[in-house]
């Protein structure tokens, strides 16, 4: 069975968690609590950063974006980039737009501030990061309000890597109930639909021990 080594709302491991599920590969989960730099993990991925996937004949890949391309190329019937040149250039756009520019501007600020710096007792969240991020937010939902005005998906008509980076980063955030869908109708139709793919909804099971999630986590619809 492959293994994929993750973290709790950790984005990028749930990116590939999900594009695992839409390619309905078998895989088991391990939780690896990178700060504390096991030397056997940290021989299969330097960086010592997750995820890490690693192949039923032992092969190991590390990086989310990485693993999600091998992915694509090993096994292509369910495609997640697009189907032609401008379709997956797009698509690796938004990636980068959520993986990158929402990562820096809202996870990292919400997610990383509000919650993990608790658990990992590394002292108070820090209040201008936390108001930069809840600014940040709007901005962000907007544009994906922008793009399903005009498009099914983030990317174009098809599902793909472009709506699972960013509904990875969301969740994150949704976890600690930081997401305003109340102010931004359209994104939250879109999420809706993330929501109600198979391929989502393991996540919404994940608990970081200690820190349970808001009310409205498993139903931003009540």
């Amino acid at each position: 069975m492959r293994k994929l080594y993750h973290l709790w709302l950790h984005p990028y491991s749930r990116k590939v968690r999900i594009v695992l599920a839409e390619k309905n590969l078998d895989f088991d989960l391990q939780v690896e609590k990178i700060w504390e730099r096991r030397t056997d993990f940290l021989a299969m991925n330097p960086a010592g950063d997750v995820p890490v996937l690693v192949e039923q004949d032992g092969t190991t890949l590390a990086n989310s974006q990485v693993i999600c391309e091998y992915l694509e190329e090993v096994y292509p019937e369910v495609n997640t980039l697009g189907h032609d040149p401008v379709q997956r250039a797009e698509t690796r756009r938004l990636v980068s737009w959520f993986d990158v520019k929402f990562n820096r501007e809202v996870t990292e600020n919400l997610v990383s501030e509000k919650l993990m710096k608790r658990y990992l007792k590394l002292g108070e969240p820090n209040g201008p990061s936390i108001r930069a991020g809840h600014a940040n937010i709007h901005y962000h939902l907007d544009y994906i309000g922008f793009l399903t005005e005009k498009r099914r998906w983030l990317a174009g008509d098809q599902f793909s890597l472009a709506d699972i980076a960013a509904a990875a980063h969301l969740s994150a955030v949704d976890y600690i109930g930081d997401v305003p869908w109340e102010e931004h109708h359209a994104a939250r139709k879109w999420y809706d639909k993330i929501r109600e793919r198979k391929s989502f909804q393991p996540l919404l099971a994940d608990r970081v021990p200690g820190y349970d999630p808001v009310p409205q986590y498993e139903n931003i619809s009540a």
